[in-house]
């Protein structure tokens, strides 16, 4: 795997994102999208309280309020960015990968993003994703297992290399380096819906920046040290690397909702049916659905938000009762709704067979109302498939959105205009900086 990752790592040294038009903006809208995800998570109250706690214990110069505020280092500072990231399982995925190559490399890198121009930072976000998404195609997790803390610390550390200025050469070895001491992190805690599975990304973005740090004062790793992994740690060879000139990022999909992508077909099917229909009205609802989701996201009467976002029910309910699917479903008062929790029990969920030998996604609702009426939609794709790609103004809107009760409005815009527009040569990050250095005009 060596050699396969080195040939990658070499071609992406050559990398110029003024001539990749298509990837620089898929890789600003992966920025943008993270960053709306980061700024509705830091409002839950168990990630601002670890904010200021890692502020107390380990005092730094990055400051998550742009108005001030105590500033952490920047291991604490990964560690909550890709917490908040993830709160509310609506920030970006791969595919192929089977995870989110994404948020990791991002955390990681954001505290140095003050050092870096745009077009250095978006660099090395692509290296990081690169890597990283290719690495959760090849070392597949066991059953029992979850993504998060694992490989998606190879491509945090190829990101942090990057930005260093570390060789090709030296940019494996820091990925081998994190191979060398790669954790297990359990998918239990999605089951019993503890908050423990959010901090595995913020683990995988701090054990990023220390194997960069290392390789760049000089630690060195074995070459074999990946393949080493998946015999030891996986039990089995790692699947055929992806050496393909193409750019795993551009296959990166975007969430419209906060919740599990299987959750997405039945929610989008409810929300055409809402305003055809008295909710209160309801007695019967009936989602058919392909069986991969209901294996995924079956939890039935969730008690906390990560039980939910793994709910087919819970997701359904949801848009029916509030018109929407996002982070402010899952805060109380609205979480705990009567209403809400009355149309999530009357959810059946049924598997849908031909989908389900075609590996078609799709969802089916059928709602019976007292009054006599039967409502049925049928939903193939969602924004963020193949078949209805994300628009800038959507990714926009999602953004400006998951702003809000953070920011004033007008400061979200600008941020997002930014991000989006801001010159390679520029230095769009004036919101999060180091207490040492002046803020970038």
């Amino acid at each position: 795997m060596n050699a396969q990752l080195l040939s990658i790592l070499n071609q992406l040294a050559r990398l110029d994102l003024a001539a990749e038009p298509a990837l620089q903006t898929h890789a600003r809208w992966l920025v943008l999208d993270t960053l709306g995800c980061i700024t509705a998570g830091l409002r839950a109250q168990p990630v601002a309280s670890l904010s200021q706690a890692a502020a107390a214990a380990d005092p730094g110069g990055f400051r998550l309020n742009p108005n001030g505020g105590p500033g952490l280092s920047a291991a604490h500072a990964a560690m909550v960015l890709a917490m908040a990231a993830c709160w509310d399982e609506a920030c970006e995925g791969h595919a192929g990968a089977h995870g989110r190559p994404g948020v990791a490399a991002l955390a990681a890198l954001l505290p140095m993003a003050s050092q870096l121009t745009y077009g250095q930072f978006l660099t090395s976000f692509v290296v990081g994703y690169e890597v990283g998404a290719r690495m959760g195609a090849s070392l597949r997790i066991n059953k029992g297992m979850h993504v998060d803390g694992n490989w998606p610390a190879l491509g945090a550390a190829a990101a942090v290399a990057h930005a260093l200025g570390l060789s090709p050469e030296q940019i494996a070895q820091a990925v081998q380096v994190a191979a060398c001491q790669l954790p297990m992190s359990l998918y239990l805690p999605v089951r019993s819906g503890d908050t423990s599975r959010n901090t595995y990304l913020g683990h995988a973005a701090q054990l990023g920046q220390s194997a960069a740090l290392a390789v760049a004062s000089g630690i060195t790793a074995p070459a074999g040290a990946l393949a080493e992994y998946a015999q030891i740690g996986l039990g089995k060879p790692p699947l055929p690397w992806d050496d393909s000139r193409g750019f795993q990022l551009l296959h990166a999909y975007f969430k419209p909702y906060a919740a599990v992508r299987h959750v997405h077909y039945g929610a989008l099917a409810a929300h055409a049916l809402r305003l055809s229909l008295d909710v209160a009205k309801i007695d019967r609802v009936v989602l058919q659905v392909y069986e991969e989701a209901t294996i995924y996201c079956g939890n039935r009467a969730p008690q906390t938000p990560l039980q939910a976002q793994f709910s087919l029910s819970f997701g359904l309910a949801a848009m029916l009762r509030w018109g929407r699917l996002d982070p402010w479903v899952y805060r109380d008062p609205q979480f705990q709704d009567p209403l809400l929790r009355a149309l999530e029990a009357k959810v059946q969920v049924q598997i849908d067979a031909p989908w389900t030998q075609q590996q078609q996604r799709g969802a089916r609702v059928l709602i019976d109302c007292s009054d006599g009426t039967r409502h049925e939609h049928v939903i193939t794709a969602v924004p963020g498939d193949a078949q209805m790609p994300f628009t800038e103004p959507e990714l926009r809107d999602k953004f400006l959105s998951y702003c809000e009760g953070s920011l004033p409005a007008a400061q979200a815009v600008d941020w997002a205009a930014q991000l989006l527009h801001a010159p390679l040569d520029a230095r769009p990050f004036p919101f999060w900086h180091s207490s040492q250095e002046k803020t970038p005009c």
